[in-house]
C-alpha cells in the first residue's frame, strides 16, 4: 500500500485481487509438507504411527481399526472443538454452511464478500485481520468490552484502533441472540441489531473431545476439560493429558512443551512446565506478543514493580519501514529489577517474544538487558530503551 513511498511506481492497488483457490492450494502445499515431515520423524524414530479413530476398552487397552493395544501409560492430546451454542436459527444456519468455525473457514469453496466473526480472543481477531487484508468487508462481533482480554489493555486497545483503523467494524459489548433471515440479531445497549454476511464463524466457547476415552472415567475440570496435576497426569496415574484437552492454554507450542513434560515424568525424570513463560502471539498487523504478567495482574498480586515502555515511533527500522504503529512494554520488580512482563506490539513480535521469555527463564533482569548488544537497525532494538527507561531514561527518546 505505501509502494510509491519507497520509490516503486506503477503498481496499480485497484487491480490487486485475491485468487481464492491459489490461496487454499498453498496453504495445502505448506500443511502436507509440514504432514509429511512428522511422518518421516516418525519413520526415522521407529514410531509406528496408526491412522484411525481410537477407543479405549479399558485402563490398559486401546482398540483402533480393529486392533487392540495394550499400553502401560497413555498420553491422551485429543484437542478440543468449537462448541456452537443454542441459539434460535442457528442450525439452519449450519446445514447451509454460513455458519462455520475455523476449519469451516479452510474448507470454504470461494472468498465472501462479506464476513461477520464472533467472538472475543486471538483466532477472532486474526480471522478479522485476515478477511479485512484480503477485501473482505468484515465485521468482528464482540461479546465484552476488550477484543483480547486477556492481554495487556494498552496492547488490546491499541489493537483495536488499528484494525478499526483499517477498515474493521467492530462491535463491543454486543451479545448474539439467534438468527433469522440470513441474518444475526445481537442485543446491545437495549436494542435489537442485525448484521448481515456470506458467513458467520464463530470463535466462542470451546469443549475437550472426550469421545473414545469415556470409559476412562476421568476426572474434569468445571468447563469440562481433563484435570492434570503439574506433571500432567490425570486423576488415573498411568494417564496423563496434553494439550488444548485439559484446558490450560490452547496453542500448538504449549501442547508441544506439555508433551515433552508428559513423556519426561513418564520415563521417571520429575518436569513441570512454568505456565507464566508460555508466550503468545496474536498475528494482527501489527502483530502483538506477550509473556509473565500484565500491569494490571502485578497490581492485584501486591508486587511493587515498575515499567518501562518504548515506542516504535523513535526506532529507526520502524520509521525506515514506515511500521510506527507499536511499542514495547518491560514490567520488572523492584526488589532485583528481574522482568517478570514483557508486552510487544511491532510487525515481528512473534519473533522477538522469544527474546523475553529466554532472559525471564534464567531470571534475568533489566540491568542485564541493558547490557546486552542489539544490532541497528532492528526492531529489536527497544528492548534496550524500554529496559533504559525503567533504570534512568532511554537513550533515544
Amino acid at each position: 500500500k505505501r509502494s510509491e513511498n519507497f520509490g516503486i511506481v506503477g503498481i496499480n492497488q485497484d487491480d490487486v485481487k485475491i485468487d481464492w483457490e491459489k490461496l487454499l492450494d498453498k496453504k495445502d502445499s505448506v500443511v502436507n509438507k509440514l504432514v509429511s515431515g512428522v511422518s518421516m520423524l516418525f519413520k526415522k524414530n521407529v514410531i509406528e504411527h496408526i491412522k484411525g479413530q481410537g477407543k479405549v476398552i479399558d485402563s490398559k487397552t486401546i482398540e483402533v481399526n480393529d486392533k487392540t493395544i495394550k499400553f502401560d501409560k497413555l498420553i491422551i492430546a485429543t484437542g478440543a472443538g468449537i462448541e456452537f451454542p443454542k441459539w434460535d436459527g442457528i442450525d439452519k444456519m449450519l446445514e447451509a454452511g454460513k455458519v462455520i468455525d475455523h476449519k469451516g473457514v479452510l474448507g470454504l469453496k470461494a472468498q465472501p464478500k462479506e464476513i461477520v466473526i464472533i467472538g472475543n480472543n486471538t483466532y477472532a481477531v486474526e480471522f478479522a485481520t485476515f478477511f479485512n487484508t484480503i477485501g473482505t468487508k468484515t465485521t468482528l462481533i464482540n461479546p465484552e468490552k476488550s477484543i483480547i482480554p486477556y492481554e495487556d489493555k494498552t496492547l488490546a486497545s491499541t489493537l483495536e484502533r488499528q484494525l478499526k483503523k483499517d477498515g474493521v467494524k467492530i462491535i463491543s459489548e454486543a451479545t448474539p441472540k439467534s438468527f433469522k433471515n440470513d441474518s444475526l440479531l445481537v442485543e446491545r445497549k437495549g436494542k435489537e441489531e442485525a448484521y448481515h454476511a456470506d458467513n458467520f464463524i464463530l470463535m466462542m466457547s470451546r469443549k475437550a473431545n472426550l469421545k473414545g476415552i469415556e470409559v476412562l472415567d476421568l476426572e474434569l475440570d468445571e468447563k469440562g476439560y481433563i484435570k492434570t496435576n503439574e506433571k500432567l497426569e490425570t486423576n488415573k496415574k498411568n494417564i496423563y493429558a496434553v494439550g488444548d484437552v485439559n484446558g490450560k492454554i490452547p496453542l500448538a507450542h504449549v501442547a508441544s512443551a506439555e508433551g515433552i513434560v508428559a513423556v519426561e515424568n513418564i520415563m521417571g525424570i520429575t518436569s513441570k512446565l512454568n505456565y507464566n513463560l508460555v508466550p503468545q502471539v496474536v498475528y494482527s498487523f501489527p502483530e502483538i506478543a506477550s509473556v509473565g504478567i500484565t500491569e494490571e495482574k502485578a497490581k492485584e498480586a501486591g508486587i511493587d514493580y515498575s515499567v518501562g515502555k518504548f515506542p516504535l515511533a523513535a526506532n529507526g527500522m520502524a520509521i525506515a519501514e514506515e511500521e510506527i504503529v507499536g511499542f514495547i512494554e518491560i514490567i520488572s520488580d523492584n526488589a532485583y529489577g528481574e522482568i517478570i512482563g514483557v508486552h510487544i506490539m511491532a510487525p515481528t513480535a512473534s519473533d522477538m517474544i522469544s527474546e523475553a521469555v529466554a532472559i525471564m527463564q534464567i531470571e534475568g533482569t533489566v540491568y542485564d538487558l541493558v547490557k546486552t548488544i542489539h544490532p541497528h537497525p532492528t526492531f529489536s532494538e527497544p528492548y534496550v530503551e524500554a529496559a533504559w527507561a525503567i533504570i534512568d531514561k532511554p537513550i533515544n527518546m
